[in-house]
């Protein structure tokens, strides 16, 4: 099975990167075709252990013209090619944009070197690769599925996202909102499918030592709070700045935060401009093993997302299941899915977005509550390690793949 994925390996995507490893240890021969090239310079240990090779499309058309010629003379000769366009041609005049002639580019390059023996296609996020998806299996004829997570369903139009869903097999996704969202667009509501992503619990075991108990009444016993995460817009950094710079002066506290991102430069500068600089540490991206030893240090994890103004927001942040994984109590918001993995006041403590002073007092309520922390993580991990276990998405995927072959 040939799997199409935006870049790879990318650290923020650890979920797919899970997925694909789980894929091959059921039996499945995957190749890997990346639309980018890896810029991440860190590597998770799970990479290292995808053994399917990987084919990098040309990321620009420009980048490597002869490629996408040598291809296009190829395709034009086809009756798929002519299918395509086709389909291409009103979705040109839908979206007149160059990255929407790119698509169609990497598409013919895809059918042109298509690997040998692959028989299927799947695709990872519906909007840009699911469009190449789209196009390279309508030239190639093979048929092609699609997992969706969240940016690509909630800043996709909706034209677009029923387009690839009369042409695809079938569609799965992580959240139950964006589940239901799909299905309502979908002339066949029975192609869309609902399965948590879940962790890979053999990496994240159980965490059998003690926290700090800090109640952040001594300063020489900080209350430790971490988040990890991409300095974007959706993840609402910003609003988590602003509630840690309005928690009573008297507290304790210092914030850890990980994760790379275009906003990380804006987030010092507001750090320093709220006065809680000399309280706060960037660690930058950190591998897998990295961010664990910090979820097992932490007293509390936060992550204030948000949507964003584009629509874009998160799924299910895995990052909230890592935590809770480690017993770890996480004071988030009520956006997307994050209420299917926690509910207020039982396995976490759940806020409205954009709203400093709300999250900041459910931060004072955790910080001055070292019992409360420990009750929180505690039902937390039990509802992580039996109902998000990654076997079981894995076999949900397995078994879907398999009704297709048996049916073809």
């Amino acid at each position: 099975m040939a799997v199409l994925l935006k870049g790879y390996p990318r650290l923020s995507e650890t979920f797919i990167a899970q997925e694909l490893l789980g894929l091959e240890r059921a039996g499945m021969e995957l190749v890997l075709i990346s639309m980018r090239r890896p810029t991440d310079k860190k590597r998770h240990p799970v990479h290292d252990e995808i053994r399917a090779p990987v084919l990098y499309l040309p990321e620009y058309l420009h980048e490597e013209p002869w490629r996408v010629l040598k291809a296009t003379a190829r395709g034009v000769f086809t009756a798929g090619f002519w299918r395509a366009f086709a389909r291409f041609v009103p979705d040109l005049l839908r979206d007149p944009s160059r990255n929407r002639v790119r698509r169609l580019g990497q598409a013919l390059v895809l059918a042109a070197e298509w690997p040998k023996g692959a028989e299927w296609l799947h695709v990872h996020f519906i909007h840009t690769p699911g469009s190449v998806g789209s196009y390279a299996s309508t030239i190639t004829g093979i048929p092609w599925t699609c997992s969706a997570h969240a940016k690509d369903i909630w800043t996709s139009e909706d034209w677009d996202l029923r387009s690839k869903l009369s042409h695809a097999s079938w569609v799965v996704t992580c959240t139950r909102s964006g589940f239901e969202h799909l299905k309502a667009l979908a002339s066949k509501p029975s192609k869309v499918h609902l399965s948590y992503h879940g962790l890979d619990l053999d990496r994240f075991g159980p965490f059998h030592g003690a926290r700090s108990g800090a109640d952040g009444s001594d300063p020489d016993r900080p209350v430790t709070i971490v988040s990890v995460g991409r300095a974007v817009e959706k993840k609402g950094f910003d609003t988590l700045l602003e509630a840690l710079a309005l928690l009573p002066a008297h507290l304790s506290w210092r914030f850890v935060h990980i994760g790379g991102g275009e906003k990380l430069g804006e987030l010092k500068v507001l750090a320093a401009k709220l006065g809680i600089a000399d309280r706060v540490a960037w660690k930058g991206a950190l591998a897998q093993e990295e961010v664990l030893a910090h979820y097992r240090h932490a007293d509390l994890f936060a992550l204030a997302c948000r949507i964003a103004a584009d629509g874009d927001r998160d799924g299910l942040p895995n990052v909230l299941v890592e935590a809770s994984s480690q017993r770890l109590p996480c004071v988030t918001t009520a956006v997307s899915g994050i209420p299917e993995l926690l509910t207020d006041g039982e396995t976490g403590l759940l806020v409205e977005p954009d709203d400093p002073r709300a999250l900041a007092e459910a931060l004072v309520r955790a910080i001055t509550d070292p019992g409360l922390r420990e009750r929180l993580g505690a039902a937390a991990e039990h509802r992580v390690r039996h109902h998000f276990d990654h076997h079981a998405s894995i076999g949900q995927l397995v078994e879907l793949f398999e009704k297709e072959w048996q049916q073809a």
